[in-house]
């Protein structure tokens, strides 16, 4: 007898995960947050559940060696008819890295979003939210590079507290979304090349751009996604260009501050994202996308080359 249609879905995009090939958004978490996430459900005849939990996981490959996977616990809850909060808790962990392997907690996302017009045709909604760090981003490495400050690319948290705000406009087939995250201090990470110097390849080592005391520069995102909406599948494909606004900013080998030419302008994905509906609670998706255009300098760590993250989400 043939298995239903919706349990072969589930090994499909599976096994999707480790062939795909992708990037996703290369910022610091806001294009996943409250009104700017995406594939945002819109269906004016079927009333939502008005709390769901998804969990996702998520591998990327940096420009370097390091591969990054994340696990998150992505929590929504209605606070009444247009007001919602959002909670995030990623577990990050680093590993193939030829300075050491970390993990820990991730930085904390918060985030409320309020529906300021609704429609037949469209709805509006504003958030506004924070990103927590969870450590001061100076993690050191271990055995043989003992004690030595390790990149951004190895850390599991930016170390910066962030102001976060966003609006979207949403229609059954189309989003448009615009966000800021404005970091609100510099964080504790002294990585310079100058303190490895005993490293054997000098080469690879200037593949990590210097993060000492690093204060991020203020991120501008657009989300522009075509959704195809069907009884159980759905399917999404967009852009998302992200501007970083004002150049990041490091403390130097000499102690003067210093802005790393490059480390500002435009990072432009294309994302895709494909997902089944199993019944009503549950739900399963995974997003893809493309790197068009990157920054030349990325001292934050948050560039990746392939990306793939799959989610399952249920409502109740």
């Amino acid at each position: 007898m043939l298995l239903p249609l919706r349990w072969l879905i589930i090994p499909i995009i599976l096994f999707s995960v480790h062939k795909g090939f992708a990037q996703g958004c290369s910022d610091a978490g806001f294009c996943t947050m409250g009104a700017m996430k995406p594939d945002q459900p819109f269906n004016k005849k079927l009333q939502l559940r008005l709390r769901s939990m998804e969990l996702s996981f998520y591998r990327g490959t940096t420009s370097a060696t390091p591969v990054v996977y994340v696990a998150t616990a992505d929590v929504s809850f209605s606070l009444n008819s247009r007001n919602s909060f959002q909670i995030k808790l990623p577990y990050q962990t680093v590993q193939n890295g030829t300075f050491d392997q970390t993990g820990g907690l991730g930085d904390i996302s918060l985030c409320l979003t309020r529906n300021i017009f609704t429609s037949e045709r469209f709805d509006v909604n504003l958030s506004i939210g924070a990103k927590i760090p969870s450590n001061d981003a100076n993690l050191t490495g271990t055995g043989r590079w003992d004690g030595k400050p390790l990149p951004m690319y190895y850390q599991t948290s930016l170390g910066t507290y962030d102001a976060i705000s966003g609006i979207s406009l949403l229609t059954r087939h189309w989003l448009v979304a615009t966000g800021i995250q404005i970091p609100l201090n510099e964080n504790n990470n002294q990585f310079l090349w100058n303190q490895w110097t005993e490293y054997p390849d000098q080469l690879y080592l200037e593949n990590y751009s210097q993060a000492k005391e690093l204060k991020r520069g203020i991120d501008v995102m657009l989300r522009v996604e075509r959704n195809f909406r069907f009884s159980q599948f759905n399917f999404s494909a967009g852009l998302l260009p992200i501007y970083r606004i004002t150049n990041d900013e490091i403390t130097g080998p000499t102690g003067n501050r210093v802005k790393p030419v490059g480390a500002k302008g435009l990072a432009l994905s294309g994302i895709v994202t494909a997902g089944y509906n199993l019944n009503v609670k549950n739900s399963v998706r995974l997003l893809l996308g493309h790197k068009i255009v990157q920054r030349v300098r990325n001292p934050d760590g948050l560039t990746r080359d392939l990306v793939t993250t799959i989610s399952y989400n249920y409502r109740f």
